[in-house]
């Protein structure tokens, strides 16, 4: 597994817990709001962290450190990501991943086999409007989907989360996406905030904190537990 990125410890990356944040390299969307640039494209040329590094880090924070979020890039497109879960897991620690969904298999895989204790996964937009924002003239969202029906119907711990952007989401769009994932369990809306490692954030805004609310109370109507982070409100 490509490892590209290691926060030693993190206070927002899994909520409740402080964490360790490992960084994958390679993703299979092109967001152009994407923070982690460096990950998506060229990433190829960046020195790789040893996985020995990482666990001879979490050997030595036993009892400072509770979990570890793994996020990337996109994680789900390495292979042996369940042995390396596994192997955090056999040191005591709580995990997190972080994912696109587009992989739905090896989630399927990691829970059933207890390797992930909570699963946060991006929904980019409503199934009509995904393939502008990831960066492609047409995407297939059916792993997309099935990935949503299994947290919307298996026992996982889950949060599906959207980052809004004012280009990208409106009131339609907002009403889709609650019909799609109607009964989740928790859905945050996350504020874009540009910066130097966007993807190509020109021109793009975030969605204002009166539109939010308004946003907050259509979602409402279809899940009970929606939260938004990084407003002020």
């Amino acid at each position: 597994m490509k490892l590209l990125g290691l926060e030693k410890m993190s206070l927002v990356d899994y909520d409740g817990f402080v964490a360790t944040t490992v960084f994958t390299g390679g993703c299979n969307f092109k967001c152009p709001f994407c923070h982690n640039a460096p990950l998506v494209s060229g990433y190829e040329n960046l020195p790789n962290i040893t996985q020995e590094e990482v666990f001879s880090y979490l050997e030595k924070r036993k009892g400072i450190i509770d979990g570890v979020c793994i996020t990337g890039g996109e994680p789900t497109l390495h292979n042996d990501l369940p042995l390396f879960m596994e192997k955090v897991k056999n040191l005591g620690y709580k995990v997190k991943l972080d994912t696109n969904g587009t992989n739905p298999e090896l989630v399927k895989k990691v829970h059933e086999n207890g390797l992930c204790d909570y699963f946060a996964m991006d929904i980019k937009n409503d199934k009509d409007s995904y393939a502008k924002i990831i960066g492609f003239d047409k995407f297939d969202t059916k792993n997309v989907e099935k990935t949503v029906e299994y947290f919307l119907t298996s026992n996982a711990d889950y949060e599906f989360r959207t980052t809004l952007i004012k280009q990208f989401h409106h009131v339609d769009n907002i009403t889709k996406i609650a019909e799609w994932i109607k009964g989740a369990k928790r859905y945050f809306l996350q504020k874009f905030k540009s910066g130097d490692n966007c993807l190509n954030a020109d021109g793009l805004e975030p969605v204002d904190n009166d539109t939010t609310k308004k946003y907050i109370e259509i979602l409402n109507k279809y899940i009970p537990f929606v939260k938004a982070r990084s407003y002020d409100f």
